[in-house]
């Protein structure tokens, strides 16, 4: 599993990193991103979890 965050569409509300704070922390500018963007099988379901939460659908999951 791959993640990645849109950029143009993150508010930075912080919901993801609310989820799956391995993955996802909030950026200088105030934006979310992916601490790493290879996912552990034990992660994959908080990965998940966090891109249906995100309410701007700026995360970007690849199975």
């Amino acid at each position: 599993m791959k993640v990645k965050v849109n950029e143009d569409a993150c508010i930075g509300c912080g919901a993801c990193c609310a989820i799956a704070d391995s993955i996802f922390e909030i950026g200088d500018n105030g934006l979310s991103e992916v601490k790493k963007e290879e996912v552990q099988e034990d992660e994959k379901q908080a990965v998940r979890d966090a891109a249906e939460a995100c309410p701007t659908g700026a995360i970007e999951v690849e199975e």
